[in-house]
């Protein structure tokens, strides 16, 4: 990544703009230099060495992007590009981004910050930038066509207005959205707030990442941008189990996790062993008395979601969306269910003809994980990970809070698996054990059934033949 120096040199005078608008070359001479960033870890939070203090956040397999002061004002340069994003060892994906990155870098600022942002396109078509949330001028909104003209490609645009209020947004084209959202465009957005604010608690550890989706055929390296809902890869910040980084905190941190969604679907994202309130949206912080505990959020498309807890007990702790199939990996929906049947060889002989073909297996999805299945090129199994049990048997948008009384303030390294302590962990029972309890009955009935003594039918189950309809 770009060093902070590059940032702070070169400082050169920029006039505002009123409105979104194209810069001269001359202007362009003073730009700040853009930064970048290609590797998919997490990276350490972005302290503020110019402008007003607040407390960073670390954005989950990110960055944030630095800046540097001209006169007062915090001027950031985003350039929108192609990128090649790792989505997870063993899988490249060719997307759309900024700087390097998709989502592009997470922008940090204050409230009362005057802002300016250039945004330079690289892209193959125009584009436009919205600030998703914010408070600004109705030119400054970044909507192609209705406020703005369309950033042509080689072109550079300023944007520029005050950060008003405090909270959680998102930054994304609103020019050929369906298109460029689909290929990874987007970003995060955090304002701090200037001051103690009633509604907003201080945090040990604040985390960002936003939920993105992607349509990539095995072996395939594009997304396809048509597809409404039948994604195969459900990912945070454009990456998938395993390949997001666990969430590290000391124990008794409180902890604030910041989520965006961007996909075209809701996500009821789920945690282990605590309790967290909903403390805010992209609207603004929840009042207290509004608040209530929950272990799942559902966060609708569009939505900031900013959830708070303590971080009191030691462990790994599962943190997922809880649709089973977002936490899969590059699965097709029309696989056939064999569960119960002995198809020993068969699949085999078919994938030798069809090599898409794959089917359920016969005691689940599971022992799928146990073949050893070939895989396209540039692809990753549907369910994969290791524990220290064995294989966890997930994929998509699933990650593990760890939480360490040993680990350091300010250290975000994972330190291994957590050690339990003596008989504390599930195991085999080898001992005698009582037949357990079973129920007997089917319950009872709303209303008494019209036709009564009905023939009893066996359900059976048949090749389909020739063409069936519904």
């Amino acid at each position: 990544m770009s060093s902070r120096r590059s940032f702070l040199s070169g400082l050169g005078a920029i006039t505002a703009a009123a409105s979104a608008a194209s810069v001269s070359k001359v202007a362009m001479a003073a730009l700040p230099e853009p930064a970048t960033q290609t590797s998919p870890d997490t990276m350490a939070p972005l302290v503020p060495n110019t402008g007003r203090p607040y407390n960073p956040v670390v954005t989950l397999n990110g960055w944030t992007l630095p800046w540097r002061m001209n006169n007062g004002v915090k001027e950031f340069h985003l350039v929108a590009e192609p990128v090649v994003r790792e989505m997870a060892p063993g899988m490249k994906a060719h997307l759309w981004g900024y700087n390097g990155q998709s989502p592009g870098p997470t922008i940090e600022v204050v409230e009362g910050d005057r802002v300016r942002i250039f945004v330079t396109n690289k892209l193959p078509e125009h584009t436009s930038v919205h600030w998703h949330g914010q408070r600004l001028p109705n030119g400054m909104d970044g909507v192609s066509g209705l406020t703005q003209k369309s950033i042509q490609p080689g072109k550079t645009f300023m944007y520029e207005f005050v950060a008003r209020r405090p909270g959680t947004f998102m930054y994304h084209p609103h020019a050929d959205e369906m298109t460029q959202m689909a290929m990874g465009m987007m970003g995060f957005w955090v304002t701090h707030p200037k001051a103690k604010h009633p509604q907003i608690a201080e945090v040990d550890r604040d985390f960002v990442f936003l939920l993105n989706a992607y349509d990539i055929d095995p072996g395939a390296f594009t997304p396809k941008t048509s597809t409404m809902l039948d994604f195969n890869l459900w990912s945070w910040n454009s990456r998938v189990f395993p390949g997001i980084d666990p969430f590290v905190v000391r124990k008794n941190d409180k902890v604030r996790i910041r989520i965006g969604n961007l996909t075209m679907t809701n996500h009821p994202i789920h945690i282990h062993g605590h309790e967290f309130q909903v403390t805010g949206t992209d609207g603004g912080p929840v009042p207290q008395s509004a608040r209530w505990p929950e272990v799942t959020t559902d966060i609708a498309v569009g939505q900031m979601r900013q959830i708070e807890f303590l971080a009191d007990e030691e462990g790994d702790w599962a943190f997922h969306c809880h649709k089973s199939h977002h936490t899969m990996n590059a699965m097709g929906h029309d696989t056939p269910n064999l569960i119960g049947v002995d198809h020993t060889g068969v699949a085999k002989k078919i994938t030798s003809l069809i090599p898409e073909y794959m089917a359920m297996g016969e005691r689940g999805m599971a022992n799928m994980g146990e073949m050893e299945m070939p895989l396209p090129d540039n692809t990753l199994p549907m369910m994969t990970g290791e524990g220290p049990f064995g294989g966890v048997e997930m994929g998509g948008m699933f990650s593990v809070l760890k939480v360490r009384k040993d680990q350091k303030p300010g250290d975000y390294k994972d330190h291994g698996w957590y050690k339990h302590p003596p008989g504390t962990v599930a195991q085999e029972w080898t001992g005698n054990i009582a037949e357990p309890a079973r129920a007997t009955t089917v319950g009872g009935k709303s209303m008494p059934l019209k036709q009564k003594n009905q023939q009893q039918v066996e359900v059976q189950v048949r090749k389909p033949v020739g063409k069936m309809e519904h």
